[in-house]
């Protein structure tokens, strides 16, 4: 009876685990069998869930100049670059400020502490649509609308709090008997940290950084009000103007997301074994 129940019990782990790998893996396999497909495949009925010719014509439409039936298709390309330069210098930018400022949080003796670090989380907890009108004045009254400048800023001011409260989390759990073995030894405190607290922070820095990576990559809202052309605009911007006010190209929709989820997907494939030391890290920290 018990081993009749174990096995039972076995046999229900194995189940839910797969219905859990077909939630998480369905979609993007059938985002990558549309990406491969002819229109007619995708609006057939009954649904072929395997195109019957699968074809790289939508990913040439894309990347090929020349080739594209329709203006978005013709400058998606500049919209990942543009998604590229807004989410790395963003990422850059919060990995700097935020060390300092977390290093500085985490180690210096300072009055108020606790009050400055929850006035820096607070600034996260402000309703993105508030921000939406002072934004719009301020980029036009810089001259930053349609620019990528002002995206930056933007996520800048969302991510920079969030990445604070990370790297103070990670650096805290640094044993200060190395940074007092590195003043002893003569550096400085700008030294120690390069020089030790940043390599042996290292999985949490990565976290951090593929963390702010993603807003900027995937930020929809902001990118929709501030840019209106291939100067500034990004992915999920373009990919939202597939869809036309009378028709939907959904085979360059598809093979968009796809184009779209690569960037994240490498970067996490790349850093696979400091992700999950960081967020390990942080499970332990908490």
């Amino acid at each position: 009876m018990k081993r009749y129940r174990k096995t039972l019990q076995t046999a229900g782990k194995l189940f839910l685990m797969l219905l859990i790998l077909l939630f998480i893996y369905a979609p993007l396999a059938w985002l990558l069998l549309s990406s491969v497909s002819t229109r007619a495949d995708l609006l057939a009925t009954p649904p072929r869930w395997i195109p019957e010719n699968p074809t790289l014509q939508n990913y040439r439409n894309i990347l090929i100049p020349g080739t594209a039936v329709s203006e978005v298709a013709r400058t998606f390309k500049y919209t990942l670059a543009n998604s590229f330069l807004v989410a790395t210098v963003t990422t850059v930018i919060c990995l700097f400020v935020g060390s300092l400022a977390a290093y500085a949080l985490a180690r210096l003796r300072m009055k108020y502490r606790d009050a400055i670090f929850m006035g820096i989380l607070s600034v996260r907890m402000i309703p993105e649509i508030s921000l939406v009108i002072p934004l719009y004045v301020a980029a036009a009254f810089l001259g930053w609308r349609d620019k990528p400048i002002i995206l930056i800023v933007t996520y800048l001011s969302f991510a920079l709090p969030f990445a604070i409260w990370m790297l103070t989390t990670f650096f805290e759990t640094v044993p200060i008997e190395l940074e007092d073995a590195a003043l002893i030894d003569g550096s400085s405190r700008l030294g120690t940290l390069f020089r030790v607290v940043l390599p042996v922070a290292a999985p949490g820095i990565v976290s951090t950084a593929l963390f702010t990576f993603l807003l900027a990559w995937d930020e929809f809202f902001f990118a929709l009000l501030f840019t209106s052309t291939i100067q500034a605009k990004t992915v999920p911007v373009a990919i939202a103007e597939f869809t036309g006010r009378y028709a939907v190209d959904i085979t360059a929709m598809m093979t968009g997301g796809v184009l779209a989820a690569l960037p994240p997907v490498i970067l996490a494939l790349i850093f696979q074994r400091y992700i999950v030391s960081g967020l390990s890290a942080g499970a332990v920290k908490g």
